[in-house]
């Protein structure tokens, strides 16, 4: 494949994703879009075999919180998605597990 190829099918794919969280967003505790652009890549990466919008995204997000890039626990927390306290509670938590 070619680079332009490979570019439009990424854009293509990005485009597609972004649609459909955005339909998936009629629920009522929908995310907002800064969250859904800033989680893109680790919806990808840990939770894709969930439907957009379904209970198991949700939950496989939080099971992966320790994995989400900062970007998106920042917009997750900006969103009121996750508290600050959460998150730090959480990076506690996994530093004392990793210290035994």
């Amino acid at each position: 494949m070619t680079p332009l190829f490979t570019s439009a099918l990424a854009a293509r794919a990005t485009i597609m994703v972004l649609g459909a969280l955005t339909l998936g967003s009629s629920q009522a505790s929908a995310v907002s879009p800064a969250v859904k652009i800033a989680c893109m890549s680790d919806y990808f990466a840990y939770c894709s075999q969930h439907s957009l919008g379904s209970p198991g995204l949700r939950q496989c997000m939080n099971s992966n919180g320790e994995n989400l890039s900062k970007r998106c626990v920042s917009a997750l927390i900006s969103a009121g998605e996750v508290s600050a306290a959460e998150v730090e509670k959480r990076r506690n938590a996994a530093m004392r597990a990793q210290a035994q």
